[in-house]
C-alpha cells in the first residue's frame, strides 16, 4: 500500500535517519492523544520518554489491540513519526481511516529473534513505537529498553505484559453490540479501561469507550448514557459496514 513502509532490521538505519524525532527539550513533550483517552494518562497524552504498556487481557478479542492503535491516532495525525512492531496482521487500511499517517508510520511485522536491536533501533528515531512483547523478555531487556526511550524521548507502547511501565492499560468489561433477534453482526463494544502506575499514575481509574468489532475506522467522541445514569466519557471508534 502506498505511503506504508515494511522493513526489516536491515533497513532501519536508513529509517531512523529521517524519521529522526525532535529534540524533546525543544520539541513537544507531551504528544496529543484523543480527548476521551486523556483521563487515562497523568501527563493527558503521551509523555515523551515514558513507556505505557497495553495489557493483552485473557480474552483473545479482548480490545486490546484496538486500544493499542487508538493511543497512535492523535499523535500520527499531528505529525509524529510511528512504528507497529510484531503486528502481522495489521490492517493499514482501518488504521488510516482511524486517523494514522500511512506515510509517518514503519511497519516491522515479524522482527524474528532480533525483536530487542529493531525496538531499540525504531526507539532512536521515532516518536512512538508500538511493539507486541514475546514471550520470554527479561526484565532486563525490558528495562533497557525502557530506559532507552527516556534518553531518546521516544513514547514506548508495549502490548503484552510489561513490568515497571510508567501507565499500564486494559480493558477490563466490555459489552458488545450489533446483534438483533437471533441475528446480525458483532460491531463494537462498550468497554471499561483501566489504567494503573506509578507516580502521577499510581491511582487507579477507569473509563468507557467504544471499541470496534473486526475493524477499526475512525474516532467519533460521543457521550452515552452509563450503567448508573450518568453521562460516560467514550471513545467511538466505528466498524465498517
Amino acid at each position: 500500500m502506498a505511503g506504508r513502509m515494511v522493513v526489516g532490521s536491515a533497513a532501519l538505519a536508513d529509517l531512523v535517519r529521517p524519521a529522526s524525532a525532535p529534540d524533546p527539550v525543544g520539541g513537544h513533550r507531551v504528544l496529543p492523544v484523543a480527548p476521551e483517552l486523556t483521563g487515562l494518562l497523568p501527563n493527558r497524552g503521551l509523555r515523551r520518554g515514558s513507556t505505557i504498556a497495553v495489557a493483552a487481557g485473557q480474552a483473545r478479542r479482548s480490545g486490546g489491540t484496538s486500544l493499542m492503535l487508538a493511543l497512535l491516532a492523535e499523535a500520527s495525525r499531528a505529525g509524529s513519526w510511528c512504528a507497529v512492531v510484531g503486528v502481522p496482521t495489521f490492517g493499514a487500511g482501518a488504521a488510516a481511516e482511524l486517523g494514522i499517517a500511512l506515510d509517518r508510520l514503519a511497519l516491522v511485522p515479524n522482527p524474528g529473534p532480533e525483536w530487542a536491536t529493531v525496538v531499540a533501533a525504531l526507539i532512536d528515531g521515532v516518536d512512538v513505537v508500538v511493539t507486541t512483547v514475546p514471550a520470554a523478555v527479561s526484565a532486563s531487556v525490558a528495562t533497557r529498553l525502557a530506559a532507552r526511550a527516556r534518553q531518546r524521548g521516544s513514547v514506548l507502547v508495549p502490548y503484552g505484559r510489561w513490568d515497571g511501565a510508567d501507565v499500564t492499560l486494559q480493558v477490563v468489561r466490555g459489552v458488545w453490540e450489533g446483534l438483533g433477534q437471533g441475528r446480525g453482526r458483532l460491531r463494537r463494544r462498550e468497554v471499561t479501561v483501566s489504567a494503573r502506575g506509578r507516580g502521577a499514575a499510581a491511582r487507579p481509574k477507569e473509563i468507557k469507550v467504544w471499541l470496534p468489532g473486526d475493524e477499526l475506522t475512525r474516532v467519533i467522541p460521543r457521550s452515552v448514557p452509563s450503567t448508573v445514569g450518568r453521562p460516560a466519557a467514550s471513545l467511538a471508534l466505528v466498524g465498517r459496514g
